[in-house]
């Protein structure tokens, strides 16, 4: 059976720009081209979870504007069951992204109706307790996902918490969480020190993994386990999504009792498919664009 997967998060429009390289404050730059696909961090990993097989919810908040129904149109052609989700009188979330083209990025995210997710209803915990992996992350309010990280472990779903963008994070949400799966930044903030390691951040959660873009990722957890996991040689066209990528599958992957330590090579995977295109919902790979990097 497909793993369920329930993602907790937010959806935006993403307005992307291509241009030579990124401007400096006070610069403009003339770009190369101009794409809009629906993203936030939260849609992200709901398409890549469904893209790579798992039966999968999201809950969040639209808007009411033309975004918002083309973001809830995208994510119900993936395959993702948007009956969860909440319309929002206003404006939809909005990131707006420039992309260089060595395919780094900078991102400035308007939450918009990501903002009124507020205060999860029973229907809504009761699908979360239902799902095998709750996956979340932090361009909502820090309540809700506190809130939904409770109803998760009270169903005994277990708990992914991609710690982004970079935020002081709950007593409360911390030990409600399984797997933490953060990147060097993120890292920093939680911990505090100038270079954190996985092993690190195990004395605030179970399971981590330390995601480090080109170097791979770091997996390790409180029963001794510490493994570096290689990157996928790729050639990078633009990294908006990858994380996202990474976390769908990771998500998919436990839910299927997959070791995690394969699970974390299997998402890597993931992540190197979807660097190779522009923009996160046309990047979002399917499982057998993950298979085909993973099996080399």
């Amino acid at each position: 059976m497909r793993p369920r997967v329930a993602v907790v998060g937010s959806a935006n429009m993403d307005l992307v720009g291509l241009a030579p390289r990124l401007p400096a404050p006070g610069e403009t730059v003339l770009g190369d081209d101009f794409v809009m696909t629906p993203g936030g961090k939260g849609a992200n990993q709901a398409i890549a979870a469904a893209r790579a097989g798992g039966d999968c919810a999201f809950l969040g908040a639209i808007g009411s504007d033309a975004f918002g129904v083309t973001i809830n149109a995208r994510l119900t052609a993936a395959g993702v069951d948007v009956s969860a989700v909440r319309t929002s009188y206003g404006a939809s979330g909005v990131a707006v992204i420039m992309v260089d083209r060595s395919g780094e990025n900078s991102i400035l995210v308007s939450p918009g109706a990501n903002r009124s997710f507020l205060n999860l209803s029973d229907a809504e915990k009761s699908l979360i307790a239902g799902a095998d992996v709750l996956v979340c992350q932090q361009e909502i309010p820090l309540s809700t996902v506190t809130e939904a990280a409770r109803a998760a472990q009270a169903g005994a779903t277990r708990v992914l918490l991609n710690a982004a963008p970079a935020r002081e994070l709950p007593a409360e949400l911390l030990a409600a969480v399984d797997l933490l799966v953060v990147n060097e930044v993120e890292a920093r903030a939680i911990t505090g020190a100038a270079e954190p390691d996985a092993t690190t951040l195990l004395e605030a959660v179970p399971r981590v993994v330390l995601t480090m873009a080109g170097a791979g990722a770091w997996y390790a957890d409180r029963d001794g386990t510490s493994v570096k996991v290689p990157a996928f040689p790729v050639e990078v066209v633009d990294t908006t999504a990858a994380g996202d990528a990474f976390c769908g599958a990771l998500a998919v992957a436990w839910g299927e009792e997959r070791d995690l330590v394969d699970a974390v090579r299997w998402a890597s995977a993931a992540g190197a498919a979807c660097v190779r295109k522009v923009g996160a919902y046309p990047s979002l790979p399917s499982r057998a664009d993950i298979d085909e990097i993973y099996h080399g």
